[in-house]
């Protein structure tokens, strides 16, 4: 049902530590590409995608039913600075962002906040990777994190 990501999309999915059962975070996850990517490869794993836009999270749900069957992929509409695990819900292995604006550098208040909740999602050993266009506002924000 769903559509294929872009070459640019399928090229990130492509780059991801993805293995069986990991459980995986996609931050800004848009109308689902990518997390429908990961579904497809994480057999016995997990992904949660979340956006801050309602329209695009039911646009992804839409598109996304087989996906969401397998139990491999859900979606949940809220902005990463915002993002709290449930009680009972696991830590994640991996979180991934694509263009998003908390931690590219187009909103640089919003990117410790992000990056606490990050962290708190991660297991100890998670990793993050985003898009490569924010990795330098990342790594000093990072440095700034790790300064206080």
């Amino acid at each position: 049902m769903g559509t294929k990501p872009s070459p640019r999309l399928s090229a990130i999915v492509d780059s991801l530590p993805l293995r069986p059962g990991i459980r995986v975070l996609e931050i800004g996850c848009g109308t689902g590409a990518a997390a429908r990517e990961v579904a497809r490869r994480i057999e016995g794993g997990r992904i949660l995608a979340i956006d801050r836009s309602a329209k695009a999270i039911a646009t992804a749900i839409a598109k996304s039913q087989p996906e969401i069957a397998s139990g491999r992929l859900s979606y949940r509409h809220t902005e990463i600075e915002m993002f709290e695990l449930a009680d009972d819900e696991p830590r994640f292995d991996l979180a991934f962002a694509v263009r998003v604006g908390a931690l590219d550098g187009r909103h640089p208040e919003l990117a410790e906040r992000a990056l606490d909740r990050i962290a708190a999602a991660l297991t100890p050993a998670g990793s993050l990777i985003v898009d490569g266009a924010a990795e330098a506002f990342l790594q000093q924000t990072a440095d700034r994190l790790l300064e206080t």
